[in-house]
């Protein structure tokens, strides 16, 4: 009698090969969002065939990473937010919350101008942009944040701030674990400096993380 073949194996290394392929094309895409199907396949060490066979084209993969992108800012915006918590202290937070997942917000941005389209990246991005302009809104009714801008506007003027910022945490010519990043924002929602990194300390040493003495 034939011995029925052992299948979890494969599983495995396809499960292995799945992940590895997103996991390149996420760091390929976002340094050069023109990257072909076959150069990412030589990037993960997998065979063009490999590739083709878990994502039938470039709209498939792209799907799959804004997928993953989705998921993944859902789960950081899943804390529960204290609605009594400051605006400030709360815009901290929300920074930090994205810190995590900054590299697939960042790709998801690009990925817009070139396949998936606007609408499509608006629609994963809308939780986390809806969360930040509550905050601002929050924030200028409270005297906390500056009022000549409207909330909307000015949580995409810090979004593409924040975004900037980190193309400089990547190339290098910025050493930041976020609380730079937090700071900048405060600041730019009109927060003066000096309170700005009171709050971003003590919500940095709240959530465990180092403080950055740099600053």
């Amino acid at each position: 009698m034939t011995k029925p073949v052992a299948r979890e194996p494969l599983r495995r290394n396809a499960r292995s090969n799945r992940a590895r392929i997103l996991e390149t094309a996420r760091r390929e895409l976002g340094r050069d969002p023109d990257i072909t199907l076959e150069e990412l396949a030589r990037a993960a060490g997998v065979v063009r065939r490999t590739l083709f066979g878990h994502f039938p084209g470039r709209t498939a993969l792209l799907e799959a990473l804004a997928e993953e992108a989705s998921d993944s800012l859902r789960s950081a915006l899943a804390a529960e937010v204290d609605p009594a918590e400051p605006a400030g202290r709360a815009l901290a937070h929300f920074v930090f919350s994205l810190w995590p997942v900054a590299d697939r917000y960042r790709l998801l941005l690009a990925l817009a101008r070139h396949d998936l389209g606007t609408e499509r990246v608006a629609e994963i991005l809308a939780p986390a942009r809806d969360e930040a302009t509550a905050i601002l809104a929050r924030g200028q009714r409270d005297g906390v944040f500056h009022t000549h801008l409207p909330p909307a506007v000015l949580s995409a003027g810090l979004e593409a701030m924040t975004v900037a910022l980190l193309e400089e945490v990547n190339t290098g010519a910025l050493e930041d674990d976020w609380t730079r990043v937090a700071v900048a924002n405060l600041i730019a929602a009109g927060v003066p400096e000096k309170q700005a990194r009171v709050v971003v300390d003590d919500v940095a040493s709240t959530a465990g993380r180092p403080v950055d003495s740099a600053r």
